[in-house]
């Protein structure tokens, strides 16, 4: 079909050709409302779900200060954690997850931003009414007394951390129960004689809750730093924003 055509004077449009350029004005049209929207996030009104991938030590330490603060700011958003695993990138890439929050996490190299919020070094933990223990642990002491671990993390994590640096000080350790995750360590220590190192972070905690000695660590270990971490898809989101800022304000 022709787009113009020629009369005495110059080139005119057909029917067709006007057709097209109305269509073509409602393209663009919506082109710039698209392109000129600004997305919004708004706390008070808000009812969206939020994911988090994090280890079982931040349920008693950064989220539920963090969930306090939701309740008061964005009472009808929901909050869901799920476990640090191998599939914890591959959720975040697909938006199964909005953050993921932890010291060990794999496969956060390339697509993904990070922060760093908290240096964590170690402590040990001991029952107060421990037989030998009191007030302070020798090196001596480390090595004769039993231990409770934390296997989370696998050859990355926590426990993976602590036996490499006393590998290589040539520093014993005797485990006797090794545990998943962190939540049950407080009770254990408290009602028996075994002590742990960990994390200061969710040590004092434990502490805390459980009325348990902090001592230090005879054994130098190696710091390492908590971070929050979240796929460069969703790095300009507006809920994506306010959900890390709330992040990094309550792990400090």
């Amino acid at each position: 079909d022709p787009l113009f055509i020629r009369t005495a004077k110059e080139m005119i449009p057909t029917p067709r050709a006007d057709m097209m350029v109305e269509k073509a004005r409602e393209i663009l049209e919506a082109m710039r409302q698209i392109s000129g929207t600004v997305p919004h996030f708004e706390p008070a009104t808000s009812t969206r779900i939020f994911r988090m991938c994090a280890p079982d030590s931040a349920h008693i330490t950064m989220i539920p200060r963090m969930l306090q603060c939701v309740r008061e700011i964005a009472p009808n958003v929901q909050m869901e954690t799920l476990p640090v695993s191998e599939n914890t990138a591959r959720l975040l890439e697909e938006g199964g997850a909005d953050l993921a929050y932890g010291g060990f996490i794999p496969g956060m190299e390339t697509g993904f931003y990070q922060q760093a919020l908290i240096k964590q070094d170690f402590i040990c933990l001991a029952s107060t009414d421990h037989p030998r223990v009191r007030e302070s642990l020798s090196l001596d002491d480390y090595q004769r007394e039993a231990h409770v671990a934390v296997s989370y993390g696998g050859i990355h994590g926590v426990n993976a951390l602590i036996k490499s640096a006393l590998h290589a000080q040539h520093v014993e350790r005797r485990v006797l129960l090794t545990l998943t995750g962190f939540l049950g360590i407080g009770k254990v220590i408290a009602s028996t004689d075994l002590i742990s190192t960990l994390p200061r972070n969710i040590g004092e905690t434990l502490a805390r809750q459980n009325g348990l000695q902090v001592l230090d660590c005879p054994v130098t270990i190696p710091s390492y730093m908590i971070k929050q971490y979240w796929h460069s898809r969703y790095h300009r989101d507006p809920g994506n924003q306010w959900l890390r800022r709330l992040c990094a304000q309550f792990a400090e």
